[in-house]
Order: C-alpha cells, then structure tokens, then sequence
C-alpha cells in the first residue's frame, strides 16, 4: 500500500459538513481529488480551511496531465513533499505536524517511518544496482540522497 494511501483529510467531518457532501477520509481517493478539484464546493469552506484546501490543490493537483487529477501527479508530488521534509532532518512526528498545518492531513506517525525506511532500502538497491552497472555517477547521487534520508 502507497504512502499515499496512508494520508488523510484532518477535520474531515467538519469538512464535510460545510461542503454538505460526504467523501472519503483519504486525501489521495478519487472521489476527495474529484471534489478538491472542481472547487464548486470550496468557496462553501471557512477562510483557513480554504486556504489549506487551495494550497493543497495548488502544490499537487496542477499538471498538465490528460487523465488530471487522477494521473498520478498528486501522489508523485506528494512522495517528494515528504522526502524533502526528511532530507531537511525532521522527524516522521515532525513530519506529520508539518503536513498537518500546511494542508490540514494527517497520517500515522508509524506509517511514515515505514515509508522512508522503504525509501531509503529503495535507494540503497538502486545504488547497488547503478555501481554494479559501472555507473559510479549515477551510484553516487543516489547515495548522496540516501544519506540525506537516513540522517
């Protein structure tokens, strides 16, 4: 299961209450994206839960994508977003904080420890796999960001 996956809408009753729509808990689900992205409801939100809302749609639902929202963008870019809070040295409670107060999500501090273990377990496979390939370039900027993950 994605990390992505994991992610989920804080205050979601609330939320769902002022859209006077029901949609999933999970930020990442079709039907959450569907409804973040047409905006009808969005005006229907309260000044900090929109702007929330707003930024989230602006940092991960704009792409240029035929099959946009659902191609993919928004949960690559969300996967980046957690990676380079790790890279900046914080912590998976740390990171949950952050995600909270930037766009109102929440996931489980455990989920995102298994997530950057696996990340960094990703990377150390593809390091090998670069430096058994001779491409010692390749190996070493994969290492460079494993390390800046394991931190």
């Amino acid at each position: 299961m994605a990390i992505t996956d994991k992610i989920y809408v804080k205050n979601h009753r609330q939320l769902a209450s002022q859209l006077e729509t029901s949609f999933p808990k999970s930020a990442f689900s079709g039907a959450t994206l569907d409804i973040l992205f047409s905006g009808d409801g969005v005006a229907k939100l309260d000044e900090a839960s929109r702007d929330r809302v707003l930024e989230f749609a602006e940092d991960f639902l704009d792409c240029d994508c035929q099959g946009h929202p659902h191609c993919g963008c928004p949960e690559r870019k969300f996967v980046a977003y957690l990676l380079e809070l790790r890279a900046q040295g914080l912590g998976p409670e740390a990171i949950v904080d952050v995600m909270g107060a930037d766009y109102m999500l929440y996931a489980y501090p455990g989920d995102v420890l298994s997530f950057l273990d696996d990340s960094v377990r990703t990377l150390e496979a593809a390091e090998r796999l670069a430096d058994v390939d001779g491409r010692k370039e390749a190996g070493g900027r994969i290492g460079q960001r494993r390390r800046e993950l394991s931190r």
